[in-house]
């Protein structure tokens, strides 16, 4: 019985430096194959941010010229921020909404 606990303690247990070396390729293809579609996520959030918020500034300018009887046009942001159609903190690409597009339905900025 003393032997064989002598034989368990001196026997050394480890991974081969193959199995080492299998497990790192097959991490490397993992991250390989997972990098560039974390990059396709985040320029399609990127780009549907940005519709998003071309379709907030077109109906505050929907809005805007629906309820105001001394309405510019076009309108730009700072009037919607100003007359509180927006909010302050907007920093979007779309700048300014004509009365011509708001009765088209769609901005000629952006595709929607």
């Amino acid at each position: 019985m003393r032997n064989k606990i002598k034989q368990l303690l001196k026997k050394e247990g480890g991974f081969t430096l193959v199995e080492l070396l299998g497990v790192i390729v097959i991490l490397g293809l993992i991250i390989g194959i997972s990098i560039p579609l974390i990059g396709n996520v985040v320029d399609k959030a990127k780009t549907d941010t940005d519709k998003a918020e071309a379709e907030l500034v077109f109906d505050a300018a929907k809005m805007y010229y629906l309820q105001e009887t001394d309405a510019v046009d076009p309108v730009t942001t700072v009037i919607l921020i100003d007359k509180e159609y927006l909010e302050a903190g907007y920093k979007g690409t779309v700048t300014s909404v004509t009365k011509a597009e708001v009765k088209a339905g769609k901005l000629a900025t952006t595709t929607q």
